[in-house]
């Protein structure tokens, strides 16, 4: 297989990598880059736990090659600063923390995108992150606590 020289921003810091075409980003960032908080759970797609940003979209890093982040900025949840964080803890918005970073890192993206999200909006577009054990009604709290004040 050829191999490629990327070149993108991860939270903030430049990447400059060769990779082989066929790198996935997930493994990019988990074995090269360590950043483990992305997790990959199902590998096509479906679970959520590989979501990251790129460009301020949440997407699945199991289902992009590395090659496609060129000239992207990429977040991981190693980079997320964000109230998120603090009301999941507070609303119990996890419990083993596998899918957490995933949740975080979607929810994140919607509150950029649209601050005022209704319950059944957040609810919607959460559908992407599955979760086996708090029942989504701490994350659901979460999200809502973390809304701007207005």
């Amino acid at each position: 297989m050829s191999e490629h020289r990327i070149r993108f921003t991860v939270n903030g810091a430049p990447v400059d990598v060769t990779v082989p075409a066929e790198r996935l980003l997930v493994d990019l960032l988990r074995d090269d880059l360590r950043l483990t908080g992305t997790k990959d759970g199902c590998s096509v797609g479906v679970c959520g736990l590989c979501t990251v940003q790129v460009d301020g979209a949440p997407l699945s890093a199991c289902l992009l090659l590395a090659t496609q982040v060129e000239g992207t900025t990429v977040r991981t949840v190693e980079g997320l600063r964000s109230p998120l964080q603090e009301a999941f803890i507070a609303e119990g918005g996890f419990q083993c923390g596998i899918c957490t970073s995933g949740q975080l890192m979607a929810a994140d993206a919607l509150l950029s995108a649209n601050p005022d999200a209704t319950a059944a909006e957040a609810a919607d577009h959460m559908m992407g992150n599955l979760c086996r054990c708090t029942g989504y009604y701490g994350i659901a709290r979460a999200i809502a606590r973390a809304r701007p004040a207005g």
